[in-house]
């Protein structure tokens, strides 16, 4: 018998997961919750939402792992009573996603861990951070402190901006209390890259570094999104300078967090800055990231079945480094007209059967209807990703697959790793 593993969420991420656990010989039976409609193709959907159905649900179902998807779960603490209750869980304590949850917290560990980033002030009260503004140049950040879907961060290109994002955040509370704190912080520059690194709170096992795209439209335009698309693996991200970004950010930090003794077992994700000062950490996450995963994953050769099982085990300094990868993937999200604000769902999803066989469909907002039909059903309704020998080979087959699927007001971006082939 193989093992029971339960995923927790319904994004593209999870499908990723999904899929990538589903080629491991080492399961028997993949659960998923809630899931979506790509998802259940492959696992068996469990409806459980709350951290006391999701607890019971993987005990109930023998579960011998669970992965968690979302941050929100993990910071609420839903591996801390998958512990108490006896589940191996491959996620953070709530403690230990505070990296994430918490970005004044973030830059606190980062502090003491002298890992570099960009200067910041935490205030929580207006008048202090009007004051605060004087000691910064424009274009500054805005940050909530808290969890807000992606969607908390505010560059202001003038101090009026500013201004109106603290208003938003500190008064009318338009993130609730996750901006109840709020981080002003030098803008940096430079190419943005993610690291996504598996860790047990010791051994830190990066997996292929990745570029995802936050702004709504192409040419960075628009609002933040929780990510359009997604290329990896990243050709500016040499061995060398994964080495540094390693040995300066992601080993001091989990040092870092166990010293405090909030040992993080999960992925650690470092959204970073590069340009001429080196890395600079611009965020952390505590989960895998979406749409990033959707790319890294088709990319791993190794079994993710044993390197969670390993992490959640305390026990990765038994698996080998992973290779550079050989080939290159790129996604691209296929959002609802109007996201990342408001926008319909119901709508039918025509041309999923017509997809050539080279992309590959990773569904997130998307549901069956009575009749079998796949509806949307969010913001970001679809991750379609291609993979080549390069990234432009995989980039004409992600938009391939992409354009052969339609639905009502469909939004994407046209520029996903256009830079890296057309460098301007």
């Amino acid at each position: 018998m193989g093992m029971r593993i339960l995923v927790v969420g319904g994004g593209g991420r999870e499908h990723a997961l999904v899929w990538k656990l589903a080629q491991s010989p080492k399961v028997g039976t993949l659960f998923c919750a809630p899931g979506n409609a790509g998802t259940a193709t492959l696992a068996e959907p469990v409806p459980a939402a709350d951290l006391k159905e999701l607890v019971a649900a993987a005990t109930r179902l023998r579960a011998d792992l669970v992965v968690v998807g979302p941050e929100a779960p993990l910071a609420a603490g839903l591996a801390d009573r998958l512990t108490e209750a006896g589940v191996p869980v491959f996620g953070p304590t709530a403690a230990a996603a505070r990296i994430e949850s918490s970005k004044a917290w973030a830059k606190e560990v980062m502090a003491e861990a002298g890992v570099p980033t960009a200067r910041a002030v935490i205030v929580d009260r207006l008048d202090a951070a009007r004051d605060a503004l004087e000691d910064f140049a424009f274009p500054m950040v805005v940050k909530a402190d808290g969890l807000a879907a992606g969607k908390g961060v505010v560059i202001a290109e003038s101090r009026a901006d500013a201004e109106a994002a603290l208003t938003s955040m500190l008064l009318d509370r338009t993130f609730g209390a996750a901006g109840g704190r709020v981080v002003l912080e030098e803008h940096l520059t430079g190419r943005e890259v993610s690291v996504l690194a598996l860790t047990d709170g010791e051994t830190v096992l990066p997996l292929p570094p990745a570029c995802d795209y936050k702004r709504a439209y192409d040419n960075d335009r628009g609002p933040n999104t929780g990510g359009m698309g997604a290329y990896a693996p990243v050709p500016v991200m040499d061995g060398a300078l994964l080495q540094t970004v390693i040995g300066s950010i992601l080993e001091p930090t989990v040092r870092a967090l166990t010293a405090r003794s909030t040992p993080l077992r999960g992925v650690l994700y470092a959204g970073l800055m590069l340009n001429a000062n080196g890395p600079q950490v611009l965020e952390f996450n505590a989960r895998f990231g979406d749409p990033e995963t959707q790319v890294v994953l088709p990319l791993l050769d190794a079994d993710l079945t044993g390197l969670l099982a390993a992490v959640a085990a305390g026990d990765l300094k038994a698996v080998p480094p992973q290779p550079p990868p050989t080939s290159a993937a790129v996604g691209v999200v296929l959002a609802a007209g109007g996201y990342p604000g408001q926008y319909q769902t119901g709508l039918p999803i025509e041309g999923l059967e017509d997809v050539p066989e080279d992309a590959l469909v990773f569904h997130a907002g998307t549901q069956l209807d009575d009749y079998g039909r796949v509806l949307t059903a969010g913001g970001r309704v679809l991750t379609v990703v291609g993979r080549g020998t390069n990234l432009a080979a995989a980039r004409d087959r992600a938009y391939a697959g992409a354009d052969a699927i339609s639905f009502p007001d469909l939004q994407l971006r046209r520029d996903i790793a256009l830079r890296e082939i057309m460098p301007q």
